[in-house]
Parts: structure tokens; sequence; C-alpha cells
């Protein structure tokens, strides 16, 4: 029978597989009626066998962006704008605004001497820098000089502001979210700051001469908040511990060498609500595929390569942004014989962790390798 009405029946035991008749179809229409409905139409749907993620796999190439990200100098002013940004979105969360799950991302660009207000947010936020002199970033009161491939935190609730210096170039950078995650939890505030501006009131990179110190914490230094107390990582000093953690490591045969970006403090996340790491392919590596819940969010910060996400094959290079979804099988090759490839990427690894919800599979068949489209 055809009724119109959404049905998700399965003929296997244990799942809903009610058949429609008459009687239940006007059954399911006073219970409409009355904002209510009958689980066993929509259980099958609603607890799916495996994740379905809405997402799909993404690659946005920078030399596309590029062009268009310096366009909106001409044509819109940080005052008006209040961020001048493209955003990236995917084609399965257009109406959530998100680049991958519940991720936001998009390419940020300031010119010498331009300066966006302060303000703050209960989203999370990170920036990490793709090119360009002279920015930085201030978040309550800490001043902070950024370079390429810097990573830079602002977590949910401080005050933060941006910028470049009138003798620095101009500069992009990609912005990092976990926006749509706060709204579907209805939990996002905005205030901005009512001076505008706030003052610097310490050294300035005084947070990364304080706790960016390997193996050594400050004496009597007390960091009680949920977030990273080092808000800046430096490329120069992430790209040679993944080198020396190459040197003394064979890897993952899924991710290369990877190491994440942590709290120094407790060894967790930088943020409650995103993560980051930073992996790296030696020349000619081929990783093995695998799968796990949580969305992710990658930037080629080095090289050039390509990753195959659910089958489909995806050819990178430096700076450009690509997605794998949730429970979407990947797998990456570094295509240079004699330099490595590295990838930044932030991703919900600590929501899905802390929820109890991160399950990770690798690939069995065709010696851990999927069949391209």
């Amino acid at each position: 029978m055809s009724s119109g009405r959404e049905n998700y029946r399965e003929d296997v035991a244990g799942r809903a597989n009610v058949e429609d008749t008459p009687e239940l179809l006007a059954y399911y229409d006073e219970l409409e009626s009355l904002e209510a409905g009958a689980l066993w139409t929509v259980a099958n749907k609603i607890e799916p066998w495996e994740p379905q993620s809405s997402s799909v796999p993404m690659i946005w190439r920078y030399r596309d962006l590029r062009e268009h990200v310096l366009r909106s100098v001409e044509l819109v002013t940080p005052e008006k704008a209040g961020r001048r940004v493209i955003y990236l979105n995917n084609p399965g969360r257009r109406e959530f605004a998100a680049a991958v799950g519940w991720l936001y991302s998009g390419l940020q660009v300031m010119h010498p001497g331009e300066a966006a207000s302060a303000h703050r947010h209960s989203a999370s936020a990170l920036r990490f820098i793709m090119e360009g002199s002279g920015a930085y970033t201030i978040v309550d009161g800490h001043k902070m000089t950024l370079n390429a491939n810097d990573f830079v935190l602002t977590p949910n609730g401080t005050w933060h502001e941006h910028g470049v210096e009138e003798g620095g170039s101009p500069c992009i950078w990609q912005d990092g979210l976990d926006i749509p995650l706060v709204n579907a939890l209805e939990a996002n505030f905005y205030e901005v700051h009512p001076d505008l501006r706030q003052a610097v009131g310490f050294a300035v990179d005084d947070m990364t001469k304080t706790w960016g110190n390997p193996g050594l914490t400050p004496g009597g230094g007390v960091w009680e908040k949920g977030y990273s107390p080092l808000y800046k990582y430096e490329w120069e000093r992430t790209y040679e511990a993944l080198k020396r953690y190459a040197d003394a490591t064979d890897g993952s045969p899924y991710d290369g060498v990877l190491m994440e970006y942590i709290n120094p403090v407790n060894s967790g996340p930088v943020m409650q609500t995103i993560g980051a790491s930073m992996q790296m392919l030696r020349p000619g590596e081929k990783t093995k595929a695998h799968r796990h819940t949580g969305s992710y969010l990658y930037q080629v910060a080095k090289g050039k390569g390509y990753s195959v996400i659910g089958g489909k094959r995806f050819d990178w290079q430096e700076r450009d942004i690509f997605c794998v979804p949730s429970w979407a099988w990947h797998e990456h090759a570094n295509l240079s014989d004699g330099d490595d490839a590295c990838l930044f990427c932030f991703n919900d690894l600590p929501v899905m962790r802390s929820l109890g919800l991160y399950r990770e599979e690798a690939l069995a068949n065709n010696g851990g390798h999927q069949p391209q489209d």
C-alpha cells in the first residue's frame, strides 16, 4: 500500500517492519494532529545500523578560492562585515553553514593596518595562518604575532580580535569554529566588546614563552580553565617535533607520523569541543584506509598528494582544504619521492571521546586500500 507517508520498514528480525493499513494510517493522522507519532515508522531512520553522515567528501582548492577571498577586500570593510570571511559550504550541510558535520570553516583576509573589532562568543574558534606577514591575534589581553602555518586558539568566552600591522602584507588564514554544534545545542551567545578594542595587558607572545616549552611548566603556574593556555602553536616547533618523532617511529599505517596539539596543563585537547593535529607523510608514503566517528577538516600545510575518501580520489597541494565526514573510509598518499607532506587537521574528536561515542575501524579488504571511482 502506497500512502505517501514515511514508513522506514526493514525485513530484519529486531527492526521495525509494520505494514501500513487503512486503520494505521488513520491512527497516524490522529497522532500527527497531537504533534506526536508512532516510533516504529521512523525508528529505522533515527537509529541507523551505522552513522549516516549528510556531509559529502569535499575539497576546496586554494588556487580557485584565493582570488575571490582577496576580491572581498574591495567589496566590504571589516567594520561593515564584522569579519571579512568566505566560508566553506558542504552541499550536504548548507542549512547549517557547515564545512563538515557540525564544524564551520572559512577563509579570512585582512590588509595591513586593518583590525576587526573585539568580540566573544560561546563557540570555540581557531586560526591557521595561510599566507602573509604582520598578522596578530589578541585573546583576553594576550597579543600573539602570527606566521604561516601557526595554529592559534580563540577559546569560547574569550575576548578576541585580529589584525595586520601597518608594515605587514595582506594575510589570509583559515578560521575553524564549532558554531553549528553550539547552535544545535541552542547555547550560542555573541557579544561585541564595549570599546570595540581590548587593551594588551601582557608582554607580546607571553603565553607561548610561558607555556610553550617542551617538558617544562612555569613554576607556580596555575591554569584551571577548560582550554589550553598555549594560545599559539608555532609551525617551526611543530614541524621539528614531527621530524624528530619520525626518527623514532614507523608511524601509524593509517595516519603516518601524527601528533596531536594538546593542552600542556593536562595533556588533553586544546579546547573542550575542538581537537587538532598535524601529520606527516614521508616521501612516497601511502596509508591504509580506516574510518571513525567524528568530522575532520584538513588543510595541506606542506607538499602535495591525494586522499581517497569514500572511494573517491581528491588530489591536493599546499593550502587546499578537504573534509572527511564521520564514518567515511579515508586514506592518504604523498606523491613526492623526495619531500614530506604535512596535513593540519581540526576535528570534533574531543566531543566524540568525552561522550563515549568514538569508534574506529580498519579496512580489511584489498590490502587495506579502497577501490577508487
